[in-house]
């Protein structure tokens, strides 16, 4: 269920989406059956309804989109962009837990591996909308990162790509959680020579000890019944000072005044911010 760190990361996308007279799309990430919650896609969605952050166009289901994902894999394959790794992660973790490419040359077959693609671009700088100059580690930037799990299952890395291309996205808002994994996907971006999307990260919102808010974590869901003070509370966390007044609003009236006096630049440039609840 949506949590207040979620609705911070949607609130901002939505607001800097629909302030420069953009379209806003929703895409369900189910590619990770046994992590998932029966009806919890349906709730999130009714939940992104009642605070007022209406999508546009149809919303994606990673789980339909099978095929595309196999296409891009066989064409890595094709032009040997990618290969096949039975390392596992304590191996990878008693060498220093960033895995050296260990299995490039080896021809393994897919029974029992991972699908790595060859990365040989290894971006791990690059120019944020909130953060401004990222840098990342740039020994982990340089990992042939997975793009299919041992089980079969998509990795995030691929679908998350893939997907951006697949709806055109120009512009991602998203959250700090995510600075390292926008290298990689950038690293992608060139290796499949499209053009890069234009990223922005929000600051996390975190415990008091410094936990980030998430389902793990066991953070509450925000109030469907009453969202004009969570909503409210985002707008704060992301620096774009409501007046005070607008807590009393409808959940219309508050997303109009945030569409009109989003800035991106009030956003705080910081990677997280203690948030009790």
């Amino acid at each position: 269920m949506l949590h207040f760190g979620s609705l911070i990361t949607a609130l901002g996308s939505f607001l800097d989406a629909k302030s420069h007279l953009g379209t806003w799309l929703v895409r369900i990430e189910d590619i990770d059956p046994p992590r998932e919650l029966t009806g919890a896609s349906a709730d999130i969605l009714k939940t992104l309804d009642a605070f007022g952050l209406h999508w546009d166009e149809t919303v994606l289901y990673q789980s339909q989109q099978t095929a595309l994902y196999r296409e891009v894999l066989t064409s890595l394959s094709n032009k040997n962009l990618s290969y096949y790794c039975q390392c596992t992660r304590a191996e990878i973790k008693a060498l220093g837990g960033i895995y050296q490419g260990h299995c490039r040359s080896l021809d393994h077959s897919i029974k029992m591996s991972s699908t790595r693609i060859v990365n040989n671009i290894g971006a791990f700088q690059y120019q944020d909308l909130i953060q401004d100059h990222v840098e990342c580690n740039k020994s982990l930037a340089k990992e042939d990162f997975t793009l299919v799990r041992k089980d079969g299952l998509f990795a995030y890395q691929l679908a998350v790509v893939v997907d951006d291309i697949y709806q055109d996205i120009n512009h991602i808002i998203r959250g700090c959680d995510l600075l390292e994994p926008t290298a990689r996907q950038i690293s992608f971006y060139h290796i499949l020579n499209r053009v890069i999307p234009t990223y922005g990260h929000i600051p996390l919102a975190v415990t008091p000890e410094g936990y980030k808010l998430s389902k793990q974590n066991k953070a509450p869901a925000i109030d469907i019944e009453k969202p004009q003070p969570a909503l409210f509370a985002a707008l704060d966390f992301l620096g774009q000072q409501p007046p005070k007044l607008l807590i009393h609003s409808n959940v219309d009236e508050i997303i109009t005044w945030a569409i009109k006096n989003w800035s991106i630049k009030k956003v705080p440039k910081r990677k997280e911010i203690a948030y009790g609840y």
